[in-house]
């Protein structure tokens, strides 16, 4: 697993259409229940992965355009070195256009895998556990996250994401991180 950075959220409960009802929230990587603390890219301080290299960062860019942090929390996430597109697995990098440089944590919570759509191949796209009502099939956690790296690789190899978005698929370890 690669260091891809932080990111902080707004997390919000399992949708009503979702049926899935072991999950309580969503801690997925994508934005797309679970929003992102801004519409963060046009500030253009992320990284190479598309997240931020430090919790630091993340609170500049707030102080900065007067975004509120507040209810918000703080994630950590790796990625896995190779991407899926549907049939094979191939290597791929971090944008060189951004500097990366990430630091790690001082103290993290691992609390799933997710797996993440990066059709554009720029920014997280869907998380179909979420987005697409796959944890309505697979078994998730009370985050809707998948419990280990193996699980996400093999419901992969067997199909189970190919109703979902188009890919090609990353695998995120998704860690909480207490805001200091």
């Amino acid at each position: 697993m690669i260091p891809a950075g932080y990111m902080a959220k707004r997390i919000y409960a399992r949708p009503d259409w979702l049926n899935a009802p072991h999950v309580a929230d969503i801690y997925s990587v994508s934005g797309c229940i679970s929003e992102y603390f801004a519409d963060y890219i046009q500030y253009w301080k992320h990284n190479g992965h598309w997240f931020f290299d430090s919790a630091e960062i993340i609170k500049s860019v707030a102080e900065e355009h007067s975004i509120s942090l507040e209810r918000t929390s703080l994630f950590y996430y790796e990625a896995y070195e190779l991407e899926f597109n549907g049939k094979t697995w191939q290597a791929f990098g971090s944008e060189q256009l951004f500097t990366t440089k990430v630091t790690s944590p001082s103290e993290e919570k691992l609390e799933g895998f997710d797996v993440v759509t990066f059709y554009v191949k720029t920014a997280p796209e869907c998380s179909p556990l979420s987005c697409n009502s796959i944890a309505e099939k697979l078994p998730t956690n009370e985050h809707c996250l998948l419990a280990s790296f193996e699980v996400a690789r093999n419901a992969l190899d067997t199909g189970a994401f190919n109703e979902a978005e188009p890919g090609p698929y990353r695998i995120f370890a998704v860690y909480s991180v207490p805001w200091c």
